[in-house]
């Protein structure tokens, strides 16, 4: 357990398991909903699945509001790659950028989940089924998760390209 810990980076401390202790401690605070775990190592994978859940709908949710009501603009993508090779700070201000994100996302979910506990209080028949409708949100979640990473790859594969330097191989395979 301890050489997993070790191999953790601090942006998925502070991205995932720190927002998902957050989660487990504050949801069963304020919610009907036992979050938290029993086991260490139960613990530390549930929490950082809770934190992995709440960057999503961050990046998923949040970010798409907030850049629609204009709270927050962002760079061309491009000119973020570019600049990022001129000053290698960005990409720490990057993961900074991310953490704040993250933390606004957890509030979110936690207002949501005091929310989803009293609807559910309210409405039995629907709290008999809230695993499967727990499981089909996180389905839907990191499919649409899946679709935004794979078009950010492909961004970055296609700027990578435009930039590469003139007369640059794009195959390093030998010729056959």
């Amino acid at each position: 357990m301890k050489d997993l810990l070790e191999k953790v980076s601090s942006y998925n401390i502070f991205n995932y398991l720190f927002p998902g202790v957050l989660v487990a401690v504050l949801g069963t605070a304020v919610s009907s909903f036992d979050l938290l775990a029993d086991d260490i190592v139960v613990g530390v994978f549930l929490y950082y699945f809770y934190g992995l859940v709440v960057s999503r709908i961050g990046s998923l949710v949040l970010e798409p509001i907030l850049k629609r009501v204009r709270v927050v603009q962002f760079a061309p993508y491009a000119d973020f790659v570019a600049a990022s090779r001129i000053d290698e700070k960005i990409d720490m201000l990057s993961e900074q950028n991310n953490v704040y994100r993250t933390l606004a996302s957890t509030f979110l979910c936690l207002t949501l989940l005091g929310l989803a506990d009293w609807v559910l209080a309210r409405l039995p028949t629907l709290s008999a089924y809230r695993v499967q409708i727990a499981v089909l949100l996180l389905l839907a979640l990191f499919i649409w998760s899946y679709r935004k990473q794979t078009n950010y790859v492909s961004a970055r594969v296609k700027t990578a390209l435009r930039s590469k330097p003139p007369g640059a191989a794009t195959d390093s395979r030998p010729e056959q």
